[in-house]
């Protein structure tokens, strides 16, 4: 019983370290619809996925093991994840475009509408299934036992759920931020890519640039403030 805590607690770990990439893609998606709905959309985005990962857990374990190559030299799970990193590179350098350009500010009917609020679950929902493959095929590596999987993937869940609003609120109020996630993610559409073209790319590789990025963006928000501060205090 104690292995299996043990082995339920670095899944957990796990499912939290791959969710990072979640919340940078539910933070930048939830901006195309209106304000009052992006908690609904955000919710609702990560319960359907949650249910969709668990329902589809099974199946996932068939395709993630699967390494027969059934197109040329690619198995299912390459697919899945060439087609998972072209489709978040698309869509993180789409949205680089339209916040350069200004064009949700400019068009009052981008971010509303019932049509735009279920694509964004929709890609949400799509992007989780894709980010799962990593996990799953850790998960595999590491357990036989379904139950603590499926116990992984609901406990990360709720702290994903818990930090995502905050998380997203702060980046989407600061646009170096946004663009800053926005690159973060066409490095990681790059990753998931490679590892569908059997090049692994070390994740520390990854992660270190980003958060050294990342800590460079707020050491310069920090500067930003604290001169926003010295102006009002001389006037």
């Amino acid at each position: 019983m104690a292995d299996s805590f043990a082995l339920l607690s670095l899944l957990i770990a796990l499912e939290l370290v791959l969710g990072v990439d979640n919340i940078l893609v539910i933070s930048i998606f939830v901006e195309r619809v209106s304000e009052s709905q992006r908690n609904k959309a955000r919710v609702l985005g990560l319960a359907i996925a949650l249910l969709a990962r668990i329902v589809m857990l099974m199946v996932l374990l068939k395709l993630a093991t699967h390494t027969s190559n059934i197109l040329f030299s690619f198995s299912i799970r390459d697919i899945i994840l060439l087609a998972g990193g072209l489709f978040l590179l698309y869509k993180a350098v789409r949205e680089i475009h339209n916040t350069i350009e200004l064009k949700e500010e400019h068009d009052p009917y981008v971010n509303t509408g019932t049509k735009t609020f279920f694509s964004v679950i929709t890609q949400i929902v799509i992007l989780d299934i894709v980010f799962s493959v990593d996990s799953v095929i850790t998960a595999i590596g590491l357990t036989n036992k379904i139950w603590i999987i499926i116990a992984a993937v609901i406990v990360s869940f709720l702290v994903i759920l818990a930090f995502a609003k905050p998380v997203g609120d702060f980046i989407l109020q600061r646009p170096s931020l946004k663009i800053l996630a926005l690159a973060f993610l066409i490095t990681i559409g790059i990753t998931i890519f490679m590892e569908g073209m059997h090049k692994h790319v070390p994740k520390a590789y990854i992660y270190l640039p980003m958060g050294f990025a990342l800590f460079v963006e707020i050491l310069q928000l920090r500067y930003e403030e604290n001169k926003r501060k010295r102006v009002r205090q001389t006037e």
